[in-house]
């Protein structure tokens, strides 16, 4: 039997109206883009907390059947996890309000893995923009753009993930991610659905200013953080299903994403 999956026929982004195809699971292979949440989990160094799970059940009830339930906690901002506009631009969309045009869209893959090795301080370019859309074609408005620095490798390993593992510290961070420049032109120009990256901020690691995060969060695009296997999805051609918990109030949150690539 086929599936297709349907998203919203047609959306508006920055004032331009795209239609969108059908996604054909039975056609697709699925790469999952989620790091697991346990007590490897890496949150922000000055997190006051991490990922807590408490055992409330667990085997067979006076009844004779097996049941088992959990509790959980966890701070917003940790392992694979989605930033909410809100999260840098007052008033602007909780996780709660993020609509689903900007989380399940086609997705291109930008790769900087080669830079990143040489600086772990390196940030997204415009140039490196243009040097991809002239091997492929322009980003497309709608689209969801994810960056990939090689980064995935390094997690969990706090020190080799962060640049540093000083308990509380956040002034000797080292790792790659968006420039301002970058952010401007796909943001301003390219109208992308989402940004994501292979590192634990949209922002590069020693940023002070968090321009990325405010340029995305006053237009309202969502920042998607720590994705997995981004090693696994080609530069263009796949889809992106970014689904984050619906949190009321929320300036972000655990996120469940999956690439969806062409067999």
């Amino acid at each position: 039997m086929r599936h297709a999956f349907l998203v919203p026929a047609l959306i508006v982004l920055g004032g331009c109206a795209a239609s969108r195809p059908l996604v054909d699971i039975d056609h697709s292979e699925l790469v999952d883009l989620t790091y697991t949440f346990d007590e490897h989990t890496l949150y922000w160094p000055n997190a006051p907390s991490a990922f807590e799970l408490q055992k409330l059940a667990y085997g067979r009830t006076q009844a004779g059947y097996f049941y088992a339930a959990n509790a959980f906690c966890t701070p917003e901002h940790g392992g694979t996890h989605m930033d909410a506009p809100i999260h840098f631009a007052e008033g602007k969309m909780t996780a709660a309000e993020v609509p689903l045009a900007r989380l399940i869209a086609p997705a291109v893959v930008i790769d900087v893995a080669a830079k990143a090795a040489e600086n772990p301080d390196y940030r997204l370019t415009a140039a490196d923009v243009l040097a991809w859309e002239s091997r492929h074609e322009p980003i497309t408005p709608g689209t969801i753009v994810l960056l990939r620095t090689g980064w995935g490798k390094r997690y969990p390993n706090r020190k080799a993930y962060f640049g540093d593992d000083t308990p509380g510290a956040i002034d000797k961070l080292h790792f790659p991610s968006y420039g301002e420049d970058a952010a401007r032109l796909l943001i301003g120009e390219r109208h992308v659905a989402a940004i994501g990256v292979d590192t634990a901020s949209i922002d590069h690691g020693p940023s002070r200013d968090f321009i990325v995060h405010r340029i995305a969060s006053e237009a309202e695009v969502p920042g998607f953080e720590n994705l997995a296997n981004l090693d696994r999805v080609p530069e263009r051609g796949a889809w992106v299903i970014a689904l984050p918990m619906k949190i009321a109030h929320g300036t972000g949150g655990p996120l469940r994403i999956v690439a969806l690539l062409r067999k």
